[in-house]
């Protein structure tokens, strides 16, 4: 008996970027799980601090939900809470607000270095 093909959807998206940012080499892998969007951002090759970054939505409030981030493992630092909702918040909004786990392991936490992940962060796109 003949099954006709069908188009099989993976069950895990991914793309990859990796680009030298003020002299370091850097990778991001974005991967679309059905429930949560995994971002992993590293400069030295592996994964780092794990932080869950969850919008706040209030049914019947406008405009974009808060976000709560929550580090899973690694250092829990300020500065990490911080790096996660820059880089990740856009995820979020054009994602329809699903929940993103960030691996983050930054050598350059800096402004510039930020803005620059965002926008391979962006070129990686899945949601």
């Amino acid at each position: 008996m003949n099954i006709p093909a069908m188009a099989v959807k993976p069950a895990v998206v991914s793309k990859q970027a990796e680009e030298v940012i003020n002299g370091i080499a850097t990778q991001v892998v974005c991967s679309a799980f059905s429930d949560h969007i995994l971002v992993v951002v590293t400069q030295y090759g592996k994964m780092g601090t794990l932080v869950s970054v969850t919008p706040n939505v209030v049914s019947g409030e406008l405009g974009n939900p808060a976000l709560t981030t929550k580090v899973l493992l690694g250092c829990d630092e300020p500065l990490i809470h911080v790096c996660a909702k820059n880089l990740v918040s856009f995820v979020s909004q054009e994602s329809k607000n699903k929940p993103i786990i960030l691996s983050v392991a930054l050598k350059d936490k800096s402004t510039d270095c930020i803005k620059t992940l965002k926008s391979v962060i962006k070129n990686c796109q899945v949601w």
